[in-house]
């Protein structure tokens, strides 16, 4: 049993006096944590919750619409990738709905559908036109969902080791996460759960950036501090509670519907997502991937340049908007 996947049966055993103690440390890493990484961006309000995002470059350049993924926020794209690309490109950053400094007014609108609903909201508002999603990990779940859900309005696709398809064994450093009630999730992120995530983070990011290293400056520059607050907890356990049955449904519908063009960049050394499963099979529907050798899953961070190269490569490569 993983650390995390206990906490439902600790938060219901433990004494008042254990969660008191939890619950006062919660608060206090949580206060932390948003002095270390305060926001940084806007705020766009949706009838769903309001979304974080930065928006930098020309406004009339081609616009590219970064999501993140899984215990994520915008932070992993402005360590490295966002300036770069902001200097001939229009570039949206976003916290995904309840990630980073966003909201989201319940925890099913976690589904995939209702997570592309809202942003496709946020891009109307923000009079984005023809944008091209970036999506990492499970953010290019969330921009597939944007393609199938509004394909007229989506230009194209450049995902970074994208979910695409169940991945029914899953990431060790990502099972706890699943807890199927939503009073279960918002009590263990008031009690345990943060001060469990403090005393692992360790070992999980070094599953997350396998074969690759963690950057020493990951908890500022790339916002991974924002973890140690409780909403944190509720989002990612939300994401990762309600991914399934929405991701087959997905799937499932990429052969008829699946009309964005695209391609997609693996890590050949994913330890999170399978290259092939997740990457390669794509090709069927019209996106090319490219596997990159001795690469990880953290693609944004430890291989901007790469990343930088591939997305221009797929820019150039779209039909004339």
């Amino acid at each position: 049993m993983s650390a995390l996947s206990s906490l439902a049966l600790i938060a219901l055993a433990a004494p008042a006096a254990l969660l008191g103690a939890s619950h006062l440390k919660t608060r206090r890493l949580a206060r932390e944590a948003r002095h270390l990484v305060p926001p940084i961006g806007q705020f766009c309000n949706t009838v769903q919750g309001k979304i974080h995002y930065i928006d930098i470059g020309p406004r009339d350049a081609q616009p590219l619409v970064l999501i993140h993924g899984l215990s994520g926020q915008l932070q992993h794209f402005t360590y490295a990738l966002a300036e770069d690309l902001a200097k001939d490109h229009r570039v949206i950053a976003l916290d995904r709905p309840g990630c980073g400094y966003s909201t989201r007014n319940s925890d099913a609108l976690a589904r995939l559908p209702e997570q592309a609903k809202t942003l496709l909201d946020v891009l109307d508002q923000l009079e984005i036109q023809q944008p091209v999603l970036v999506g990492h990990s499970l953010g290019g779940a969330v921009s597939l969902a944007m393609a199938l859900q509004a394909p007229e309005k989506i230009r194209g696709l450049a995902l970074l080791a994208p979910l695409t398809h169940p991945s029914p064994q899953g990431a060790e450093a990502f099972k706890g996460l699943i807890v199927h009630t939503s009073v279960m999730r918002h009590l263990m992120a008031q009690t345990v759960a943060v001060p469990t995530a403090e005393r692992t983070a360790a070992p999980v990011l070094q599953q997350i950036f396998a074969p690759e290293v963690c950057p020493d400056d990951f908890l500022i520059k790339a916002g991974g501090a924002l973890g140690l607050r409780p909403e944190s907890f509720v989002a990612a356990s939300a994401d990762a509670s309600y991914l399934y049955p929405a991701i087959e449904t997905q799937a499932d519908r990429y052969a008829k519907e699946l009309r964005t063009p695209g391609a997609i960049l693996f890590g050949a050394e994913d330890a999170i997502l399978a290259p092939q499963s997740q990457g390669k099979v794509m090709e069927i529907y019209g996106l090319g991937c490219e596997i990159a050798p001795d690469r990880g899953h953290m693609l944004p961070i430890t291989a901007p340049e790469l990343c930088i190269d591939f997305i221009r490569a797929t820019l150039r490569d779209l039909p004339s908007a």
